[in-house]
């Protein structure tokens, strides 16, 4: 009897056991804690305030505007286009930007002005004047002895360029050459696409704009390789620049440095890519339409020199505005301060 209840015993414990067993592999295994996602901080963007002019002098920033505005840029550019170098020069002395693009002249004359606050990061633009005829007579310097040409500006860079060449050939403006500069470039322009001007000499956009209208038009001169040849030397014709405040730039080095590369490849793409960089200089206003700007951009000699690495050019270019009329350059030739160094 003792023997039954033990057997009964032994076998309601295993499946006691068992049913135990059952019942905790039928439990869910507890599921995992979910862990909160990484916080995704946001990088805020150094700003660079920055002036160029419409024209030549702005066409090389056309890319870094397009990347800004698309939140490509590394910077966060705030970008001024302006009319004329009157327009950047309060702005400049007041300290309102950071980096412009002006012309040659106007950024040493800005340096003068301001006891060396300004300093010249680099050349964008080379030459981008030349004579245009609506005729086969003007084939070299030579040829336009005795002839009267129209131009814009009288005592402006191209003016006293040409007034050089024409004396490194041993002709005098006004003497030898008369030069007519009742008309500005736009009226200068019209003049010539209408045929009521037969020579002159402009700068682009505005010589392509003429071709454009008039098919008769030709270039006759290219006034850059026309000063190379006057020379007697292999130097450029440095006529536009970039140029950066001398406290913002020793006080953020790194980020002019980015500018700077960004700014490398702006120009790059604007002669790479020149149907994309036409497009968009319509988009963005510094030429007024794609056509325009497509045909202009071979002839504009969009380029990036350090500074430094275009020291000779300038040098030379500023002793021949300093020789006709110290004023053009602010009175005093550049010195070794007027150069940024990274």
């Amino acid at each position: 009897m003792k023997s039954k209840k033990k057997l009964i015993s032994i076998v309601a414990s295993l499946f006691l056991v068992v049913s135990l067993a059952g019942c905790s592999q039928s439990q869910p295994a507890p599921e995992a804690t979910p862990q909160p996602e990484p916080e995704q901080v946001e990088v805020q963007k150094e700003t660079m305030k920055i002036a160029a002019l419409k024209g030549p002098t702005g066409m090389g920033m056309v890319q870094l505007m397009e990347n800004d505005e698309l939140g490509e840029s590394a910077i966060d550019y705030d970008i001024s286009l302006l009319e004329s170098p009157d327009d950047i020069v309060g702005k400049v002395i007041s300290k309102e930007i950071d980096i412009a693009a002006v012309p040659t002249n106007l950024a040493l004359t800005l340096y003068n002005k301001t006891q060396g606050e300004v300093q010249l990061l680099a050349v964008n633009t080379l030459g981008v004047v030349y004579v245009l005829e609506n005729g086969q007579e003007v084939n070299s310097i030579a040829d336009l002895k005795g002839k009267t040409m129209a131009a814009s500006g009288k005592g402006a860079t191209p003016d006293f360029v040409m007034q050089y060449i024409l004396k490194q050939n041993g002709m005098e403006q006004d003497k030898d050459v008369m030069v007519d500069f009742t008309l500005q470039h736009a009226d200068l322009a019209a003049a010539m696409a209408s045929g009521d001007v037969k020579l002159g000499m402009l700068p682009q956009p505005h010589v392509t704009t003429a071709m454009m209208k008039n098919p008769d038009l030709r270039i006759a001169l290219d006034i850059t390789a026309e000063y190379k040849a006057a020379s007697g030397t292999d130097l450029d014709l440095p006529m536009g620049c970039i140029i950066v405040q001398k406290g913002f730039a020793n006080e953020h080095k790194e980020l002019v440095q980015q500018f700077m590369d960004e700014y490398k490849d702006s120009v790059d793409f604007v002669n790479n890519e020149s149907e994309k960089a036409a497009t968009l200089m319509e988009k963005h206003k510094i030429l007024p339409n794609a056509a325009v700007a497509l045909k202009a951009i071979p002839y504009s000699n969009i380029v990036y020199i350090e500074g430094v690495d275009a020291k000779d050019s300038l040098a030379s270019y500023y002793q021949i505005l300093f020789d006709f009329e110290p004023k053009s350059i602010g009175g005093k030739l550049a010195d070794d301060g007027f150069y940024y160094q990274n």
